[in-house]
């Protein structure tokens, strides 16, 4: 059975649940506002949103877990640090031979190297033991099988909202990639350099006092600017709404499961829930510890998780394969499962990598349970303008869109309650 056939007038049945999942980000962007990590407003976003879980769901949990939120993004300064001084250090020891400071120099980059490989292209929480703790918080919904469970499948958005990227504001992608690029670039020509020049060091010891050795110097020392502007990449006092980033992907979850309520659909061997994580901007924290916390319970069946974030741009709708900057494939079967729902539904959608960052569904995918994993998002890759801003605001949602990705979620659900992952 298609989601259409499931109740009479679906089409206006779908367009209340859009318009609902509208009215809640409207009213948690203003009674709520901004919710980092870690925070008051966090944890009242997570309440407000186990609330609503009640009155759709039979079972409702709300799970803690421990994050260190200035750990994710804190490799950003720390490496401005680390190669500032190994640039300088690099510089004065060619020019006064001083080589302990040239060993110093080459360390420096390395270990710089070494944090933006762990924290940023695989969010391990390689800072979190040198910074404050705080509490951050899961909250789930179960709506149950009317017989015996089989299958189960969760659709998650996550709670929080994330600190405000000043190059993304002020000029979007055409200043963001040179900013990001230009500086990826420096760590890794410095600290290659580094490693180059202490190698040569031992074949060829006259090479430190070579032409070849002015000019990388030099260069090192220039790209202090560089790291200098990436200093500036994010705004600490100042938290977005994050509506669409990811309230919608919220509320479209729990729209879900207010729509079987409310029609009163039960599915007799299919258990639904909706996710709402926190913590998902400083490193997916919220989706680990959900895995940590429920991975081991959710073995007895098979366990389908499929991750909604940023329901914005309609021309951008998207299945994620790939995920943590490509380096985390995501289930096959789930989706091909997303892919023939939205066929079902009526739209082609294609498969993607997501290019720079990371969704739930990728905490997931790595995390070692036997829950498998996609992702879905409907937001131009760019990135867009709101992306990470102040302008990601509930007056710039997109009706349309969340509307066309829960049609997509419904049509999978129904498919998945029929036919299983055998699509």
């Amino acid at each position: 059975m298609k989601a259409s056939e499931s109740v009479k007038n679906y089409q206006s049945e779908r367009r209340m649940y859009t318009n609902y999942a509208a009215r809640a980000i409207k009213k948690v962007c203003k009674e709520i506002g901004p919710r980092f990590a870690g925070t008051e407003e966090e944890k009242k976003g997570i309440e407000f949103m186990s609330e609503e879980l009640k009155t759709c769901c039979d079972e409702v949990k709300t799970d803690s877990f421990p994050v260190h939120p200035k750990a994710f993004l804190g490799w950003i300064p720390l490496s401005v640090v680390l190669m500032t001084v190994s640039s300088v250090l690099f510089f004065l020891s060619q020019f006064f031979a001083i080589v302990p400071l040239f060993y110093v120099s080459v360390a420096l980059a390395v270990i710089c190297f070494f944090f933006i490989i762990t924290e940023f292209l695989f969010y391990k929480e390689t800072l979190d033991p040198f910074l404050p703790k705080k509490t951050s918080y899961n909250t789930y919904g179960v709506r149950k099988a009317s017989g015996e469970t089989k299958r189960r499948i969760i659709f998650a958005g996550h709670a929080d909202s994330s600190m405000e990227w000043r190059f993304t504001y002020y000029g979007g992608p055409k200043l963001l990639i040179p900013v990001i690029g230009g500086a990826f670039f420096g760590v890794a020509f410095c600290t290659v350099c580094s490693i180059i020049a202490i190698v040569m060091s031992f074949v060829k010891p006259d090479f430190i006092e070579s032409t070849a050795m002015d000019v990388i110097s030099y260069i090192n020392l220039g790209f202090i600017v560089v790291f200098l502007v990436a200093l500036l990449f994010y705004d600490k006092r100042r938290v977005v709404e994050g509506a669409n980033d990811n309230l919608t992907g919220c509320f479209a979850s729990i729209g879900i499961l207010k729509f079987l309520q409310d029609n009163n659909i039960r599915f007799e061997n299919t258990e639904v829930i909706a996710l709402c994580t926190g913590s998902e901007e400083i490193g997916l924290r919220g989706a680990k510890a959900f895995c940590e916390q429920h991975g081991k319970e959710f073995e007895d069946v098979e366990t389908v998780f499929i991750a909604l974030d940023t329901l914005r741009d309609y021309d951008f709708m998207a299945i994620y394969s790939k995920d943590m900057t490509g380096t985390v494939k995501n289930n096959a079967e789930v989706c091909e499962l997303l892919k023939a729902g939205a066929k079902n539904a009526g739209y082609d959608v294609p498969f993607e990598s997501v290019f720079f960052g990371a969704s739930d569904a990728a905490a997931v995918s790595k995390s070692g349970t036997k829950m498998k994993a996609a992702a879905f998002a409907a937001m131009d890759p760019a990135p867009a303008r709101y992306y990470h801003t102040r302008l990601d605001t509930h007056e710039n949602l997109d009706l349309k869109t969340i509307e066309s990705s829960m049609d997509i979620c419904l049509n999978t659900l129904f498919l998945y309650d029929e036919k299983g992952l055998n699509v």
